[in-house]
């Protein structure tokens, strides 16, 4: 009876293990090798940072060989990670940068073509599809959308440009709230507050988005005077002619004529009428007032015209715009020190870039806004520690409708139809792969406030082709590697018939693959 009882048993125990093993088996091939995004341990989903600053351009980072100013916060990153060298915009221009980062969309498709107008929320941003992913997101700082776009848990930003001091700040609740301190500064702790009170048990995205350096250029108290040893010397094409360029010689941004003593220089300011400095707190204004009222004497004392006044100005622009940037960097730092403080640095992605290039009186100029060099390249350095070696150089065309995508598959989030750019995580680590060699641009925004004509066309590895239109039609060819100042236009000369041919052919293309309905039109209008 017992031995019955016993092969009974067993016979239930074999059972069991048959129907376990089985059901393990079935659950085993059902499983895919590689887990989905939302069951990967957050070890292997990196965090991200994105800080993002407004008009810092690549010829004020040391990194990028500039002599003006030294960057060691922003080098760090390059020097841990990646830089590329020949990062351009689709449209130069700050509110239409951020709304392509968002969607990793031309500006024809996301419809923020234009400065000071309303993105429109109801469309797709990347964000929410590293929400899906388990991440939670936010924003603080500039934004510069007229709107606050889905797919942030957490907003906190400047109401347009906002202000260098004591500036007001909307959050998710689309609730006004004015901090007291220098932008910068706030932008940072801010910052820090955010990922300091977060749900641990999740990956984050958090873009930092900076004022600076945008104009008119207000130091933090610390910095004011930080350049006034220096003289720098007259960029090579500061008395450019504008010979053989339509656009250029009809233009409204030169230090000369559209740089303005009070406003942008800080000459004789008036400082109760003025809503920037009538924010100030009495002991902010005493120390911004000692060191501009020297200025401002300076100034009269030396009764200056002519070339001796334009030159002048330029020493004044760069002296503010880098002590602006000299907060910028520091606040960096402080960033930098609190992923390394709390072990974050391990697994976060640090990436730095600005909306696009700006020019530091080449061609005369401040501002952006052209296809040409100095505003069309902006700056982008990236760490990812583990896989992003260390001094990592990319020279390859990546434009910024390529963000989206980029930071998406380094959190291994799928990528949605509707983005129009491509993943360059391949370049990053250094893979081989068929990456593009030629980049589209189209800017907009005509007459006011800088009298740049529309234009639209593309930029190869060696050559830079543009079709301007509105007022007039008409066509400019540079040879980077020849003239990469964008000085000689080469459209029409005799010998650039066959490569101007196919350049116009690979535009169309271009145009072609990313729909762009209008430059179509004006292209085959003759």
């Amino acid at each position: 009876m017992r031995t019955n009882r016993f092969y009974l048993l067993a016979g239930l125990l074999l059972a069991v293990a048959f129907i376990t093993l089985s059901a393990y088996s079935i659950k085993k091939l059902e499983t895919p090798s590689t887990p989905p995004p939302l069951t990967r341990p957050n070890a292997v989903r990196p965090n991200i940072i994105f800080i993002f600053s407004d008009d810092h351009t690549h010829q004020a980072i040391s990194a990028y060989g500039s002599k003006l100013a030294k960057t060691p916060n922003i080098d760090r990153i390059a020097n841990e990670g990646a830089i590329l060298h020949t990062n351009i915009v689709t449209n130069s221009i700050c509110g239409p940068s951020r709304a392509t980062l968002l969607t990793g969309q031309f500006s024809h498709v996301n419809g923020y073509k234009l400065n000071e107008k309303v993105f429109d929320v109801r469309q797709s941003v990347f964000p929410e599809e590293l929400q899906k992913n388990g991440y939670q997101t936010a924003w603080v700082g500039k934004m510069h959308l007229g709107a606050l776009p889905h797919g942030f848990d957490y907003l906190n930003v400047l109401p347009g440009h906002g202000h260098y001091y004591n500036s007001d700040f909307v959050n998710s609740k689309n609730e006004t709230v004015r901090y007291p301190g220098y932008v910068t500064n706030v932008i940072t702790k801010l910052s820090l507050d955010w990922l300091k009170q977060r749900d641990e048990s999740k990956p984050f995205f958090l873009v930092v988005g900076h004022k600076a350096t945008h104009r008119e250029w207000l130091p933090d108290i610390p910095d004011l005077g930080a350049y006034d040893n220096k003289t720098f010397p007259l960029p090579s094409t500061f008395y450019d002619d504008y010979k053989g360029r339509l656009a250029a010689q009809d233009q409204d941004m030169t230090i000369d004529k559209t740089m303005r003593l009070q406003e942008d220089l800080k000459v004789h300011i008036d400082y109760e009428k003025s809503g920037t400095y009538n924010r100030f707190t009495p002991e902010q204004r005493k120390p911004f007032q000692a060191y501009y009222d020297k200025i401002s004497q300076e100034f009269d004392a030396k009764k200056l015209t002519g070339k001796a006044l334009v030159e002048w100005k330029y020493q004044r622009y760069l002296k503010d715009y880098l002590s602006v940037a000299n907060s910028l960097d520091r606040n960096i730092g402080e960033l930098l020190a609190y992923l390394d403080k709390t072990g974050l640095a391990k697994n976060t992605v640090v990436v730095y870039a600005s909306d696009q290039g700006f020019y530091m009186g080449e061609h005369g100029w401040f501002d952006k806004r052209w296809i040409y060099e100095e505003s069309l390249r902006t700056p982008f350095v990236i760490r990812y520690p583990g896989v992003v070696k260390p001094h990592t150089h990319i020279n390859q065309l990546v434009s910024n409708i390529d963000w989206a995508p980029t930071l998406l598959s380094l959190t291994g989030t799928a990528i949605p139809k509707y983005i129009q750019g491509e993943s360059f995580l391949p370049l990053l680590k250094g893979e081989k792969t068929n990456w593009r060699k030629e980049a589209y641009y189209h800017y907009y925004e005509f007459p006011q406030p800088h009298h740049v004509s529309p234009h639209f066309g593309i930029r190869t590895e060696q050559y830079t082709l543009a079709r301007f239109y509105g007022p007039k039609d008409f066509w400019e060819l540079y040879d980077i590697k020849k003239d990469p100042h964008n000085l000689h236009n080469l459209y029409g000369s005799k010998g650039y018939e066959a490569i101007t041919a196919d350049l116009k052919g690979k535009l169309k293309k271009e145009i072609l693959k990313y729909k762009d309905e209008e430059a179509l039109k004006i292209l085959e209008s003759n």
